[in-house]
């Protein structure tokens, strides 16, 4: 949760006036993240001051791969439950092992064709194989754009650039992205 560019993103999205809430599990449990998230929701629509709609759930590496699974369980309950994920270095496969991308990108398949996903990978990730990934997003029926940082690492570091920059880059396509889907989805 402390993640800088986490922080980052966080505040960029704060200050154009999105709701943003970040919250950590201390567990790298796939299925204890889902619950999480899910309590975190159902506390939200317990507030009286906010209306929950847009509503887009993301995180960074495993943090992806539970957002994505909470937004394809709430896709089953309601259509418009979730209108995006975004998945920050979606973590496809450990370093060397990408025969189990399979299981991983599992709720990625399944999530309908009402949710967009916005990934952002790094061109040097060695948990995500560009081949591979590029044979998963054909599998999904979900809205999908890709955010190729060039030269970034599973971390989003890039050799050469700083920190700072780098986040800019990526706060930017994130801000960017919502705005044109929230204005497509009213």
């Amino acid at each position: 949760m402390n993640f800088k560019h986490l922080v980052s993103l966080a505040h960029a999205l704060a200050s154009d006036g999105f709701l943003c809430l970040r919250f950590t599990c201390k567990g790298l449990n796939l299925a204890y993240r889902v619950k999480a998230y899910n309590a975190v929701r159902d506390y939200l629509k317990t507030l009286e001051r906010f209306t929950l709609k847009n509503i887009f759930f993301g995180g960074r590496s495993m943090g992806c791969r539970a957002a994505a699974a909470l937004a394809r369980q709430l896709s089953d309950e309601s259509e418009d439950a979730v209108q995006g994920v975004i998945c920050l270095s979606f973590p496809l496969h450990p370093p060397g092992k990408t025969h189990t991308h399979h299981q991983r990108s599992e709720d990625l398949k399944m999530l309908p064709g009402s949710v967009c996903v916005l990934f952002v990978s790094g061109t040097e990730d060695t948990m995500c194989n560009g081949d591979l990934f590029n044979e998963v997003l054909k599998d999904m029926k979900a809205e999908t754009e890709v955010f190729w940082l060039q030269g970034g690492s599973h971390g989003l570091t890039v050799k050469g650039r700083s920190e700072d920059s780098v986040m800019d880059e990526v706060n930017l396509k994130v801000l960017l992205w919502i705005k044109e889907k929230t204005v497509l989805g009213n």
